[in-house]
Parts: structure tokens; sequence; C-alpha cells
């Protein structure tokens, strides 16, 4: 999901615009933040002290719903991490993914490919 959107953006994302935005990918394991490394973020990082720091940085974050629930992701989401991400001054785009126990209810279903679409498009408008 982190590297959809963050190649989503990187393709989409105004050409005044580029030079001026930073894509920091962060990853809860060395995989996703590769992934999003691939897809064109500008600096990336792994794991709960690197959320911290970010989070307290940071002018919009986006991620699935979980980064805000403790112990979601299949438990890779720590305390320390929701509670960074949820106490940011940042804008946070979160998308709707009902999946490890989290049920958004009155969210449509719908492919990952338009949550990431619209998530993108809420992120550029923001910017």
């Amino acid at each position: 999901m982190g590297a959809l959107l963050t190649e989503r953006l990187k393709n989409n994302c105004p050409d005044e615009l580029k030079e001026k935005i930073k894509i920091i990918a962060v990853g809860t394991n060395a995989m996703a933040t590769s992934a999003m490394i691939k897809a064109g973020a500008d600096n990336a990082a792994t794991g709960e002290n690197a959320c911290v720091v970010c989070a307290s940085k940071a002018d919009i974050i986006a991620g699935p719903i979980g980064i805000v629930i403790a112990d979601s992701l299949l438990g890779e989401v720590t305390e320390k991490m929701a509670s960074a991400i949820g106490r940011s001054g940042a804008v946070r785009v979160l998308i709707p993914v009902n999946r490890c126990d989290n049920i958004i209810a009155g969210v449509k279903e719908a492919p990952m490919s338009e949550l990431v679409r619209e998530a993108a498009e809420h992120i550029l408008k923001l910017i």
C-alpha cells in the first residue's frame, strides 16, 4: 500500500511542487520500506523510533487506518507508534482498510488501488 501511494503521489504531483515536496517513507518492516524506496520515496526509515521521530516532523501522514491503532497490522504497530501518529500535528490521511480485526462501518468495499487513488487525491489537494 505504501509503495502504491508513493508511486501515485510521485506520478501525479504538479511539476511546480515536485521540488518542494519530500516523501519520507516509514515502514513497519524492511520489506515495506524497501518497496516505498523503489516506488520513489525521497528518504526512508524503518521501525518504531523512525515512526516516532518522523511523525513529530511531518506535515501529512498517510497510511492504513491501523497506523493509529496499537497492535494492528498483525502486531507491527506499537503503542508508541500509534500514539506518536495520533498526537502529531500533521494532517492524517487514513485509508479505510477492513483487515486485521478493524472494521470501518459505513465504508464501501473497494479495491486497494481505488482507496489509494482517493487518498493520493486528498493529499495532493492538501499540498
